[in-house]
């Protein structure tokens, strides 16, 4: 195998510019599908939000054609700068001016696909949008990109390994997102329509079921001289149902600030803003790292499990009337939104009969177990995926 740059393997073409005038409402006969960078996710192609632009807008050249490489080639964020995916299709499409295709030789086409997959490329494209005011990534940039490439059978046999290990990837990620569905099916099952509540139980509002706390003021004044450096959650760590554990930062805090703000197992925590969309996300925390407490703009929730379940009510938080209710008393400014402790405080939770809160909390546990062996088995491939991908492109 040598090294030999984009340039020789691959040529690049520019996206379709176009005016508002050139919008079609529809697919007829003179639009055509314009892929933008919004389309490529994850390295594949989406057909989500799509537009339509007059075809007499578009060469030849600018047509999409199976084996190319859709690029983001310009973008207000350097994280979406160079996001790439291969188009694995033969529907009839184009793409706009902030993007460009790299058309690969044939005998090259699906080689090239996987390394503009790697985290070599990313490491090149992040390193030319360093110092950059302008998120561009300039043809000079994809043509001077250098890649290990072999003779044809060593190349197909690293596009058949990677596909088949992505491919695997891809359905344990979709048996995770199926075993969700299956949790939110059956807290339908047993608890029905929540707006309409046709059983008729009974509704309170939060503070009465549990207590309520925010949380430590990082860069507050302290006069204390001895502080304890303890692990403390802020709001990226709490999603939407779990506890995101990739970074955890610390916080010097007094012994008195740990045992007020000290989380507990099956503490639920929520935030207090951001997208209206993610309004009152909230996830349990089942082990908390020792001493953890946690920051201001969250929220800890301890509910009083004589009435409601921490189960229950992490799933409750992601229905459409928690939701509802937070978006109807929530601050908004700028596209972001927030609440305070009195409108948690007086959050309505329907509470349902304490046995039905069991056996849901009894079918998560089971549905958790399966997810921990998808997730054990997902991490594994994963790991090999990406130390191939080291291999062979560095």
């Amino acid at each position: 195998m040598e090294y030999r740059k984009v340039s020789e393997l691959a040529r690049q073409i520019r996206g379709v510019s176009y005016k508002p005038e050139d919008i079609h409402d529809g697919l007829d006969k003179d639009a055509v599908i314009l892929l933008r960078a919004n389309n490529i996710s994850g390295g594949k192609i989406n057909f989500d939000d799509i537009v339509y632009v007059d075809r007499r807008k578009v060469s030849n050249e600018q047509y999409l054609r199976k084996g190319d490489v859709l690029i983001c080639a310009s973008s207000g964020s350097k994280q979406l700068v160079g996001k790439a995916a291969t188009v694995d299709f033969d529907r009839e499409c184009t793409f706009g001016a902030f993007c460009k295709v790299v058309r690969p030789n044939p005998d090259i086409a699906g080689y090239l696909g996987v390394y503009f997959q790697s985290n070599r490329y990313r490491q090149k494209i992040s390193e030319v949008a360093i110092g950059a005011n302008i998120n561009n990534i300039r043809n000079e940039h994809i043509d001077d990109l250098e890649l290990l490439v072999g003779n044809s059978d060593e190349n197909a046999e690293v596009i058949e390994t990677i596909t088949l290990l992505q491919c695997i990837i891809d359905r344990r990620k979709e048996q995770l997102e199926k075993l969700d569905e299956l949790v939110k099916a059956r807290f339908v099952e047993l608890f029905g329509d929540m707006f309409l509540n046709f059983e008729e139980w009974n509704e309170a509002p939060l503070e009465s079921l549990a207590d309520i706390v925010s949380g430590i003021t990082k860069g507050r004044k302290v006069s204390e001289k001895h502080l304890i450096k303890v692990p403390y959650m802020a709001v990226s760590n709490v999603k939407e149902g779990y506890i995101d554990w990739t970074t955890v930062k610390t916080i010097e805090a007094t012994e008195q600030e740990i045992n007020q703000y000290r989380l507990l197992p099956d503490d639920v925590l929520m935030t207090e803003g951001g997208d209206p969309d993610k309004l009152g996300r909230g996830a349990i925390i089942k082990t908390p790292l020792e001493n953890c407490i946690h920051q201001n703009h969250i929220f800890r929730v301890r509910l009083d499990e004589t009435h409601i379940l921490p189960v229950y009510f992490a799933e409750y938080l992601q229905h459409q009337r928690a939701k509802r209710y937070f978006l109807g008393c929530a601050k908004q400014t700028t596209g972001i939104a927030s609440i305070n402790m009195k409108q948690l405080r007086a959050l309505p939770v329907l509470v349902p009969p304490l046995k039905l809160q069991e056996r849901f909390a009894a079918f998560v546990e089971q549905t958790d177990k399966s997810k921990a062996a998808v997730q054990k088995a997902l991490d594994e491939t994963q790991l090999l995926f990406d130390s191939l991908m080291q291999k062979y492109f560095g």
